[in-house]
Formats: C-alpha cells, structure tokens, sequence
C-alpha cells in the first residue's frame, strides 16, 4: 500500500463522496497540472456508460485542464478498468492512478 501525499489523499477523500452521494459502483477524483480537482461518479444511463474516471477526465478536459497530475478510483471491484486508465493516458502518459476500497485503503 504507497504512502500518499495530503493532495492525494484529498483525492481519495473526494472520490469516495462522488461514490456515496450517488451510491455508484466507483466514484473517481483528479488533480490537474494547474491544481483543480475534479469528482465523478459511474455513469450508467441507457443511451451511455461511463466510469467514474472517464467522467472525471471528461469534467475536466471540458474545463480546460491540459494535464493530470494524479487520479484516484474508489471502488469494491479491486481492480481498475482499461478504459479508466485509457481515459488518463490520453492526456498524461505517467500520471499515477491510485485504486482505493470504499473505506479508504489504498489497494495499489
């Protein structure tokens, strides 16, 4: 379990409320390279489907941000999903993407 920084640990605080303010499967923060933050939660609708993370980068690439400094997935699942972590490497090849239960513990 990585040691994480107040600024990601803040992450992780955010993704889990984006996760139990709409009691989705994942809920997903991120940092951008001008310190912004930007919290999502899984979005299933009938017409389309996106994880947390991909609305999280969605929020944020329509907001301007040109970089990602660190993403944070909250999550039972245990693992992260390809197209999360597609969603992030578009933008930032080696930002660090941090997957986390939902009580917290940071799991990579």
């Amino acid at each position: 379990m990585p040691e994480l920084d107040a600024e990601d640990e803040k992450l992780v605080t955010l993704a889990r409320s984006a996760r139990a303010r709409t009691q989705a499967a994942e809920g997903a923060a991120l940092r951008d390279t001008d310190g912004r933050t930007y919290a999502a939660s899984t979005v299933d609708q009938p017409s389309f489907k996106l994880t947390a993370l991909q609305a999280a980068v969605a929020a944020a690439v329509s907001s301007g941000a040109e970089g990602i400094e660190a993403a944070v997935v909250v999550s039972a699942e245990g693992l992260l999903k390809e197209a999360s972590v597609h969603a992030v490497r578009d933008i930032a090849e080696k930002a660090p993407i941090y997957l986390a239960d939902p009580s917290g513990k940071v799991l990579n």
